[in-house]
């Protein structure tokens, strides 16, 4: 079986002048998608190498990733809106939250994605969520756009977004017809969704639920975006009352298999992609 094949277990071949670089960019980089992207290179036997980066100049750094031939090239916080006036095309996984993560380079085409959304938009699938329920998301930022965004373009009708930020929160649910609460109170829906830093490893909140016990014994899906730790207090609270999850772990597992994709043209099976997903967050 040839290296590169995608059920190829050969080692990656040693750095030379032709292997593919892919980057990141983040104000605070992590080791998550270095970890999970140099494990599937050397599981697959793929020539490419996976560094993660910061900078002060996004315009620049961008101009780095097409002068250089960078391959692929994740976008984090906060470069993910500033970034789409600096490349050629923007697919409507991006175009639609106006926030990119993912940028392929094609001999100096920059094509930006949103991997976040696409992964959203999988798990609403296969976990088979019904969009005749109604859905609670908790948060306004980014990421919630992107998740707000990808249930109402997946035919959730009926949402409400859950903001402590009256302005942001208001703005998104104005754009995708959904109302706007500053807090749970008396709401109950058959869908939680949390999209913000509670319970969160490391965090200030992260011994904290974002709904309580009550919500959830109303609901029959949570789900949570955070993946560290992937059992939160809101997850193993859901899990206690016996109402279907959706961690965090496996947002990131397939946001980062989407990109993964993107730049070598190989799918990693499901197998690969959760040990992957475990080193990166180990």
């Amino acid at each position: 079986m040839a290296p590169g094949h995608p059920l190829s277990s050969g080692r990656r071949p040693p750095l030379n002048k032709d292997t593919r670089l892919c980057i990141s960019l983040a104000a605070r980089p992590s080791n998550i998608g270095t970890r999970f992207h140099n494990y599937l290179y050397e599981e697959l036997g793929l020539d490419y190498l996976y560094k993660a980066f910061t900078t002060t100049d996004i315009a620049a750094a961008i101009g780095g990733v097409r002068a250089l031939g960078i391959r692929g090239c994740s976008v984090s916080m906060p470069f993910k809106f500033d970034v789409i006036a600096l490349v050629d095309e923007v697919e409507p996984s991006a175009r639609a939250i106006e926030s990119v993560n993912t940028i392929v380079n094609d001999d100096g085409y920059l094509r930006a994605s949103n991997t976040d959304y696409l992964a959203v938009q999988q798990l609403i699938d296969s976990h088979r969520l019904d969009p005749d329920d109604a859905v609670i998301i908790r948060g306004s930022g980014g990421m919630a756009s992107a998740v707000a965004t990808a249930f109402q373009a997946s035919g959730f009708g009926s949402g409400t977004v859950l903001a402590r930020n009256a302005r942001a929160g208001r703005q998104l649910a104005d754009r995708l017809g959904y109302a706007y609460a500053p807090e749970v109170g008396s709401l109950r829906a058959p869908i939680l969704v949390n999209v913000t830093p509670i319970g969160m490893s490391g965090g200030p909140e992260e011994c904290q639920q974002s709904f309580d016990d009550d919500v959830i014994a109303k609901a029959h899906n949570v789900f949570d975006v955070v993946a560290l730790p992937s059992e939160t207090p809101l997850i193993a609270a859901a899990r206690a009352a016996g109402v279907e999850v959706i961690t965090g772990a496996e947002v990131i597992a397939l946001q980062a298999a989407e990109q993964f994709e993107r730049y070598t043209g190989v799918r990693p099976s499901p197998e690969q992609i959760a040990a992957a997903s475990a080193i990166s967050r180990a």
